[in-house]
């Protein structure tokens, strides 16, 4: 699985597990125990936060 692919699953699993549980130090743990380093964990949960806001506002 290219590296991108495997980012995009990631996002797509943090973000359904976000939208059911909007816990921002929770989607951290969840993304520390898919092995995701510390910087990669926080840049990943912007993006969902992201995501989350514009699947709300519609």
């Amino acid at each position: 699985m290219k590296s991108d692919e495997r980012r995009s699953h990631r996002l797509n699993y943090l973000l359904k597990y976000y939208l059911t549980n909007p816990k921002e130090n929770d989607l951290y743990l969840r993304a520390k125990q898919m092995g995701i380093s510390d910087s990669t964990a926080k840049d990943y949960i912007r993006t969902v936060i992201i995501q989350a806001q514009k699947i709300y506002s519609q």
